[in-house]
């Protein structure tokens, strides 16, 4: 566990290498390319410009495509968690609830599930941010990317 405990404050994660080398360089590079081809239009600048364009294209791709794997896992895990910490009727029910809704409930505690649970499937949250508010005993998510 990190030195910190995770919290709605700080649960955000930026992988460095992804939000702060990668993405800036392909959008500097693509930026780059379409300048390149306003100030000197040519069959050589317009491959740049499309090899520019198919790299940015590709990170954000590699990024998406993992994200929605990791989501993929992370509902698993908790449909899981609830088979073991929901009552049966409720664990049933909550096949009920959107993606987004089981990833904001991961962080509530084992204590405070099964309310929050409840009240994510009377619709008393208008959004999923409106679930992580509802929290109060966070339960930290150290190992997503």
């Amino acid at each position: 566990m990190p030195e910190s405990a995770q919290t709605y404050e700080n649960h955000v994660r930026y992988h460095i290498p992804f939000h702060f080398v990668l993405s800036p360089l392909l959008l500097l590079n693509l930026v780059w390319s379409i300048v390149t081809v306003v100030r000197e239009p040519g069959a050589e600048a317009m491959k740049d410009l499309l090899v520019a364009f198919l790299l940015a294209l590709i990170g954000f791709l590699a990024r998406t495509n993992a994200l929605k794997a990791q989501d993929r896992v992370i509902r698993l895990e908790e449909r899981l968690r609830y088979q073991h910490v929901l009552p049966a009727e409720l664990a049933k029910r909550a096949e009920a609830l959107k993606t987004g809704q089981i990833i904001a409930l991961r962080f509530a505690s084992d204590e405070e599930l099964p309310e929050l649970v409840e009240q994510s499937l009377a619709g008393k949250f208008a959004s999923v941010k409106e679930i992580k508010l509802a929290i109060k005993q966070w339960r930290g998510d150290y190992l997503r990317v």
